[in-house]
């Protein structure tokens, strides 16, 4: 299997690999939650609904009921930029996230060798072939944005599940969607110029095709399609100006162009060209400078001027539709564990956490009629709800992420593990020439610690890595077989432990997590969130209450996943994203002067 991450075929390689999906198990916790129930829910849906639009438009029996939503094949979507009240999203993009579950089940079969979710994946696949053809695309409003998806899915299909009807299927696919697709990654603006008949077709997004593109061609299935992923490389809008340090994400689609960036990096993988590179790593920084606490970006689903320092307050009182979750943590996880594979650099791990703990682990679980969680919710008076329509973009992303997090929490180089998220997780692999196993126990970030046993076949030297994040307090300590480690440890680096390891050797970090308060931006220093360790503690109630800096900072631990603030005149409750329910909540609180 070729990890997601690996070393292509091209001119650039990264100094740290992903490993297998099946080397590393996730232990008892949410995540493991999650990730059972996104390939539960997938695994046993009903096929004839999943390829029911497929074999609607191409003009074959469909039998199976309408799934709803987006995903239907029908008539009904309506909208009219003139009139948003009367928008409809009934059959909007019909099948449009059908190659994301596959690729997710893909994935999960990787992850646990299941046999019945191999054989879904092929009959999945077996099915959708004879479906394809260019009349799937026949007055398609986003053909770029589903042929995309529809490629992952065969991608995943060949590479993970051994589906080799995938393979064809992807070029009788392609060769279907070129005449519906333009000579090049069209900006929004670019389209707009030309003749169009519903505002839907601006939504197209050619511009995010070479990540998959350049995928396909490094996982073996035809030199076309890096040939195609060149094509599609929106340079002169996009990187080009990134690469030198300008921004032009102003009022550009938020999860879009941060999954753009992905296929930066693969450009960079195939061709070796920095330029692709640096357009990855500062576009991720001008996406982090606008980023709230939680690591979420994208109010409205539009990022904002790098000198704008009032939308993101602004939105605050006007919009509940703060970040496009399982979207955009997808999004975030692939180039931040990009950036972390080329560059060792903890910052993007401190990242990942961010929006893992702050956002989709506490997104509600996908349900069967197909409500999905869509919007976090950073209102002043914010609460949690599902999208509103049956089975949108993130159905298909939250399955494909979830598949992924075991390959987020560690990385490889021939003589190191680095341990980069402190997650309860079994892991095997190959270090310094000898199989390892690793088991990390933990409850991290509600409890401070975290246990990792280390077990070589036979005693081996080699380093493991361990993330110190950057709002690692001074008490931050590690203790080897329950004496400390002798070196320095330094906040937002990698600490190397470097020794002979032998079976039973034992790892213990204790994680310095004082509280602190973190503004929204230097322009509203008076909005802050109560932050500990990667945590943001959320006050939940209803009507705001105004306190002191100080009294924030005195928050005390009163449960097992909330806090308390009380002063003689208020008593306030907070709990960090994941553990809220029904509850009225806030992200950030006014100071009182």
């Amino acid at each position: 299997m070729l990890p997601v991450s690996a070393a292509f075929a091209g001119q650039a390689s990264t100094p740290l690999k992903t490993l297998d999906y099946a080397a590393v198990q996730l232990g008892d916790g949410r995540m493991r939650d999650q990730f059972r129930h996104q390939h539960a829910l997938f695994r046993d849906f009903d096929n004839d609904k999943l390829l029911k639009p497929f074999r609607s438009r191409a003009g074959l029996p469909a039998p199976g009921a309408d799934m709803g939503g987006w995903y239907d094949d029908s008539r009904d979507f309506h909208v009219d930029p003139n009139d948003w009240s009367t928008l409809n999203w009934h059959g909007y993009i019909p099948g449009h996230s059908f190659g994301q579950y596959v690729s997710g089940l893909a994935r999960s079969y990787a992850v646990t060798g299941d046999a019945a979710t191999k054989e879904k994946v092929r009959a999945l696949v077996v099915g959708y072939i004879p479906t394809i053809g260019p009349k799937f695309f026949e007055g398609y409003y986003l053909p770029a944005y589903t042929y995309d998806k529809l490629a992952i899915g065969l991608i995943d299909a060949y590479r993970y599940a051994g589906v080799a009807e995938a393979k064809d299927a992807l070029d009788t696919l392609t060769d279907a969607v070129l005449p519906f697709l333009p000579e090049k990654a069209l900006t929004r603006e670019e389209r707009r110029q030309r003749p169009y008949t519903s505002e839907a077709e601006i939504w197209d997004e050619p511009y995010t095709l070479p990540e998959n593109l350049f995928i396909a061609w490094a996982s073996g299935m035809g030199e076309r399609y890096k040939g195609l992923a060149v094509k599609y490389l929106q340079n002169e809008a996009l990187f080009d100006p990134l690469a030198a340090g300008k921004s032009p994400f102003k009022g550009k689609h938020a999860y879009s162009h941060v999954n753009a960036m992905n296929s930066a990096v693969q450009a960079y993988y195939a061709t070796g060209d920095d330029t692709y590179l640096k357009a990855a790593k500062n576009g991720f920084a001008f996406i982090e400078a606008q980023s709230y606490a939680t690591g979420g970006w994208g109010p409205n689903e539009e990022l904002v001027a790098a000198d704008d320092t009032e939308t993101l307050y602004r939105l605050l009182s006007e919009t509940h539709r703060s970040f496009e979750t399982p979207c955009g943590v997808y999004g975030h996880f692939k180039i931040a564990r990009s950036l972390l594979s080329i560059t060792r650099d903890s910052r993007y791990g401190d990242s990942m956490e961010r929006v893992l703990y702050n956002g989709i682990l506490g997104a509600k679980d996908t349900q069967a009629n197909g409500d999905t969680f869509y919007y976090s919710d950073y209102n002043q008076k914010a609460t949690k709800v599902f999208r509103g329509e049956p089975w949108p973009c993130c159905s298909g992303t939250f399955i494909q992420l979830t598949a992924d997090y075991g390959i987020s929490a560690y990385l490889t180089e021939p003589r190191a593990l680095y341990v980069n998220l402190y997650v309860p997780s079994q892991l095997k692999a190959q270090i310094a020439g000898q199989a390892v196993a690793i088991s990390q126990t933990t409850n991290y970030p509600l409890e401070a610690t975290t246990r990792i046993s280390v077990d070589p076949a036979r005693a081996a030297k080699f380093a493991v890595m361990l993330r110190i994040p950057a709002w690692a307090g001074p008490k931050t300590a590690v203790r080897i077989n329950g004496k400390p480690w002798a070196g320095a440890l330094t906040p937002g680096t990698f600490l190397a432990v470097d020794r002979t390891w032998k079976k039973g050797d034992v790892v213990e970090i204790a994680f310095d997590m004082g509280l602190r308060l973190e503004p929204l931006n230097a322009a509203h220093p008076e909005m802050v969130a109560v932050v500990t360790g990667p945590l943001v503690l959320m006050p939940i109630e209803e009507t705001e209450t105004q306190l002191r800096r100080d009294d924030w900072l005195k928050a005390v631990r009163s449960g097992p996943d909330n806090w308390t603030v009380k002063t003689a005149s208020a008593e306030v409750k907070l709990k960090p994203f994941m553990a809220i329910g029904a509850e009225t909540y806030r992200l950030y609180n006014r100071l009182l002067t």
